[in-house]
């Protein structure tokens, strides 16, 4: 029920946001249009105008440089400063353009997934996951009591926050699709989340990664003098914002974290990621770069090459079994389209509309008022966009790059909130919808806290590594 609301929040909230802009603007006659059918990128023409109807800050702005941007209004001056072309650029595309990519996502999945799942389903015939499932139930059946022992479930679950951990992205959904299918096994009411679902779904969530490669490649694309400064305080702000994700829900569900088992596990995992990190730092951007590439694409290969040799030992019907999980790869893309289709169209609307615009000049009006330190506040808009879309959130951290620079306070506070959480939202209607599950409970609020507690985390450690 919390999801549908705040679907619907965010609809009723983003056309009313650009009724007021078109009403009070004239910046934004074409506002309704962009929401429905414009494209992302696109150069809106608003006007050309003479250079002293521009209001005096923006006329000496463009006395010093030809070209100046406020609140996504750009203006630009010919050669001879007489007259001023108005317009502004595209965010993302409207409801129409993204509820095709929408439905590209998902058939851009249909490959990986047939992949992942064919390999899971002859780990699973061979026994691998039950070997998996009894390596990390000690630790998993305190976490999820509700999960009998030894069930795959366990298995599922370890592979999903492995491959996030190594920056896996292609695998950890499938991995973790086959974990919220395990678990939906186990659930008594099929279309409420179980207990189960949104632990697992809240720590996956946290998205804890030991180095974030793709953040540090735009950084040095970017001209940074240092693009592998970032990675520590990835690391530690997303193990904050798993550790807060665990925690959050166990309060939830009055599960004890104060046991033995629990604290042996989160503090051996502590203790092997310090030592990781202690030999990590010490390489330079090309040698972290090969190791993350061997470690990741290695273990991939490496965990082909195990389940089809213990298949073998099984004496199982290795093609048999891949093309029965392939096919289930396939049911599963097809069955998120309408989830994924909903959410992010309401996504779209938010950011045709400049409901982020509206929140940003907020947060600076308030900074302002309380005498805060406001560089922070420009780094923000990457935090506000994460929970509901990657890629949007990986843009605006590149526009905070090229407006501030790439080794700006702005600009590496960007990158760390950029590898700080997930897309909660996206997350949220893939997994539930690949399981038809629709009352997500309190889901959305945990995951929302988490977030909150790795931007919290994220800030603090941008002043203390950067300012």
């Amino acid at each position: 029920m919390i999801l549908s609301r705040i679907w619907s929040a965010f609809i009723i909230i983003a056309i009313a946001i650009a009724s007021i802009k078109y009403i009070s603007s004239d910046h934004y006659k074409t506002i309704f249009n962009d929401m429905v059918v414009g494209k992302g990128g696109d150069t809106l023409h608003i006007a050309t105008n003479k250079i002293n109807t521009i209001s005096p800050a923006i006329r000496d702005s463009l006395m010093k440089k030809p070209n100046f941007a406020d609140n996504r209004i750009h203006y630009q001056a010919d050669s001879l400063k007489q007259n001023i072309k108005v317009y502004r650029i595209q965010e993302s595309d409207g409801v129409i353009g993204t509820s095709e990519t929408a439905v590209k996502i998902c058939l851009g999945l249909i490959g990986i997934m047939t992949l992942f799942m064919g390999f899971m389903s002859i780990a699973e015939k061979a026994g691998g996951i039950n070997l998996l499932s009894r390596f990390i139930q000690p630790f998993f059946s305190k976490l999820f009591p509700d999960i009998p022992k030894n069930h795959p479930a366990f298995g599922h679950m370890l592979m999903n926050f492995s491959a996030n951990l190594l920056g896996l992205d292609n695998a950890a959904t499938p991995f973790g699709l086959k974990a919220m299918e395990s678990l939906q096994s186990l659930n008594p009411q099929k279309d409420t989340a179980s207990n189960s679902q949104i632990m697992f779904l809240c720590l996956h969530a946290g998205g804890m990664t030991l180095i974030p490669v793709s953040i540090i490649a735009i950084r040095a694309s970017m001209g940074s003098k240092t693009p592998t400064d970032i990675f520590l305080p990835c690391m530690i702000a997303t193990f904050s914002a798993t550790l807060a994700a665990m925690i959050i829900v166990s309060l939830y569900q009055k599960i004890n974290l104060l046991k033995p088992v629990v604290i042996a596990y989160v503090g051996g995992i502590a203790v092997l990621i310090s030592l990781l990190v202690l030999y990590l730092v010490k390489l330079s951007k090309n040698e972290l770069n090969d190791f993350s590439k061997v470690l990741s694409n290695g273990l991939i290969l490496f965990i082909f090459f195990a389940i089809v040799l213990g298949a073998i030992y099984k004496k199982i019907n290795v093609f048999d079994a891949f093309i029965e999980g392939a096919k289930e790869g396939f049911t599963t893309c097809v069955k998120i389209i309408p989830y994924l289709v909903g959410m992010l169209i309401a996504i779209s609307l938010l950011r045709t509309s400049g409901v982020f615009d509206v929140l940003i000049d907020g947060m600076k009006w308030i900074a302002n008022i309380a005498n805060l330190d406001t560089r922070f506040v420009d780094g923000l808009p990457t935090a506000l966009i994460k929970p509901l879309s990657g890629s949007g959130a990986r843009g605006m951290m590149v526009d905070t790059m090229a407006t501030f620079g790439a080794d700006s306070f702005q600009g590496k506070l960007a990158a760390v909130l950029q590898g700080s959480s997930d897309t909660t939202f996206y997350v949220i209607a893939v997994y539930f919808g690949a399981v038809a599950v629709k009352n997500t409970r309190y889901t959305v609020i945990a995951m929302l806290l988490a977030d909150l507690v790795g931007i919290m985390t994220s800030i603090a450690l941008a002043y203390l590594f950067f300012a």
